[in-house]
């Protein structure tokens, strides 16, 4: 099957690999560009990108697929899309919007070949539609997520669903746990339904139940401590590696990694509050405390609670902001 693929970050390069991996020809990778990263700001591409230039694939950078918005550039990546009369597009958090002109692209798949793109999609549709799913399925205590094969259409995350995988969050899952996970059951789970293109079948979203996880903003970071405790941790997990959650003691900013949820044995210590650094840092929350075992101070590397202290002692009494 001649396929062109869409992607961009880790989660869509598992993908790629599979694909590559398989009997299926690869045509032309789409990405977003090469963006600044690191202290020295060093313009990096993705890593779609870099695992396609690596197999000697064709990448195309376009800034916008919208005609509108991206004039003469935009109409030349439809004109390459168009040009390699592929089989199928697949797309995977790409990250810009596609029009349903290149939609339409492909030749198509399945009955009919009514199938022309799909998207592998890190969430139980409904549930999580829009940028951030993992992140946001374990803020909200999800106890189980998945990734979702649909067919692609103009809206965000609406198609109708071709198949699904499910999979449990754990207690102790972080992002980038939780990421790693999916790529590699959404890439099974793509693999397995490419085998039997012409048995491939699609069902219309319900619509209860919908969510819109919203882009995770650095703004989001700071810990509020009057939030549970419960709530807390599950964002420290979140926010892991973006954008970390942090709170101020000592006019130092303080990264949290890894913490869990514990119980106070009375309820009048003030949020935020230091109130026990014997087995953890033990910080008050609005309902319980948090156990932080896991901390980053400016310029050093993650630390465990014990050797966090050893280098940036704290007291019972004392207050994060």
């Amino acid at each position: 099957m001649k396929i062109i693929f869409a992607g961009t970050p880790e989660f869509a390069a598992t993908a790629l690999k599979g694909l590559i991996e398989s009997e299926h020809d690869v045509c032309l990778v789409l990405t977003q560009p090469d963006r600044a990263s690191g202290r020295g700001m060093k313009l990096t591409p993705s890593a779609v990108k870099a695992l396609a230039l690596a197999h000697d694939i064709p990448v195309a950078t376009p800034v916008t697929l919208s005609l509108k918005k991206g004039g003469e550039e935009a109409q030349k990546a439809q004109d390459l899309i168009a040009a390699q009369k592929a089989d199928l597009l697949v797309v995977a958090a790409y990250g810009l919007i596609l029009p349903q002109s290149v939609l339409d692209m492909p030749a198509g798949i399945g009955p009919d070949h009514a199938i022309k793109a799909v998207n592998l999609h890190a969430s139980l549709l409904p549930r999580w539609r829009g940028a951030a799913p993992v992140t946001r399925a374990i803020e909200a205590g999800d106890p189980q997520t998945g990734v979702t094969l649909m067919k692609m259409e103009a809206g965000l995350d609406t198609g109708p669903m071709i198949d699904t995988v499910y999979t449990d969050i754990e207690d102790t899952d972080t992002t980038t746990t939780l990421t790693e996970r999916l790529a590699s059951l959404g890439t099974e789970l793509l693999l397995k339904d490419l085998k039997t293109p012409d048995a491939l079948t699609f069902t219309p979203q319900p619509e209860d139940g919908a969510n819109y996880a919203e882009k995770v903003m650095k703004s989001e970071a700071h810990i509020d401590w009057e939030s549970s405790s419960g709530l807390i941790c599950r964002r420290i997990r979140a926010f892991n590696p973006f954008p970390t959650s942090t709170s101020v003691i000592h006019d130092t900013t303080i990264k949290f990694w890894e913490a869990e949820s514990v119980k106070l044995e009375t309820d009048d210590a003030a949020p935020g509050s230091i109130v026990s650094i014997d087995d953890g840092i033990v910080v008050a929350a609005g309902i319980g405390a948090i156990r932080a075992t896991m901390l980053q101070k400016p310029g050093k590397g993650r630390m465990n609670w014990r050797q966090f202290l050893q280098s940036f002692p704290l007291k019972v009494g004392e207050t994060f902001k």
